[in-house]
């Protein structure tokens, strides 16, 4: 197993990518924000079948996170994470302080509009500004060929899409399938916030998606209906606050009424003071 290269500045990371794309071979990045879970592997997996070389960056980034949000609480192990990226084969970790990304005048930002006014953007107005632009420094800094993103922030997938679109970024974005408990609650380094009871009570989340999919499977075509569904299981559950149930376009974010395109479900739940997400697309071939 070679030994994981642990870069802390730009330059490093520069410096190691230039060596690797001198012999012609290609880059994977998978971006993270550290505590690995299995979720996290799965990415490094899929950058590692299809990349000569896979880097993950490890940055709890603070410009997405908003006032009284849990930036100072968000739970780090860098030990734990590079033993996790080691034994998944990853070559490299790009593991920066803020000040390496973020200059004390840093004024530069990567903003979009349309796609992240809706969903966690309604809540978390700063967020996705704050996500497109340490991810745009990361394309920079590292300059991939593919880079890979989870399904369970689908939001923030269909923004890296669209900003890699329009801003003409030659990177390659890979959405992979969100990695679930054995329970059917989905991966998250959040999870780690939950007393035993919360726990239990937050697996609401994946009974909702699964009723929301089987009535999508038995051929309901109204999102309402199924989106009202989900939120009467939700609302069953006394430990669970409802943030949103909606029911989207999986590529513009725009509301959906019926299920004629692909179609992304998409919810975030308080259990306790954790906020929690899931979702599931309806793949559709419907005119």
């Amino acid at each position: 197993m070679t030994r994981l290269i642990v870069a802390d500045t730009v330059a490093q990371v520069r410096e190691c990518v230039k060596a690797w794309k001198k012999e012609g071979l290609t880059v994977g990045l998978v971006p993270t924000m550290g505590y690995l879970h299995e979720g996290h592997a799965s990415l490094v997996q899929k950058a590692r079948e299809e990349c000569d070389k896979v880097i993950a960056s490890v940055f709890v980034n603070p410009t997405q996170f908003g006032p009284n949000e849990d930036l100072e609480a968000y739970p780090r192990d860098f030990e734990r994470d590079c033993a996790l990226l080691e034994a998944c084969g990853a070559d490299a970790v790009f593991h920066p302080v803020p000040s390496e990304m973020y200059a004390g005048d840093f004024s530069t930002w990567v903003d979009m509009q349309g796609l992240t006014a809706g969903l966690c953007g309604k809540t978390r107005p700063t967020h996705f500004r704050g996500v497109c632009t340490v991810v745009s420094k990361l394309f920079n800094i590292v300059t991939p060929d593919r880079a890979y993103f989870g399904q369970k922030d689908a939001q923030q997938l269909a923004v890296i899409r669209r900003m890699v679109r329009d801003l003409n970024i030659d990177v390659q974005v890979v959405g992979c399938p969100i990695v679930r408990e054995e329970d059917g609650l989905a991966k998250s380094s959040r999870n780690t916030y939950l007393s035993a009871t919360e726990r239990q009570a937050a697996l609401v989340l994946s009974r909702a998606v699964a009723q929301g999919r089987t009535l999508a499977c038995e051929g309901e075509k109204d999102a309402a209906r199924i989106v009202a569904e989900m939120r009467r299981v939700i609302e069953a559950e006394p430990m669970a606050r409802i943030d949103y149930v909606e029911a989207v376009d999986a590529d513009t974010i725009e509301p959906v009424e019926r299920l004629s395109r692909d179609t992304l479900f998409a919810m975030a739940v308080y259990i306790g003071k954790t906020r929690l997400i899931d979702n599931f697309i309806v793949r559709t071939t419907e005119a």
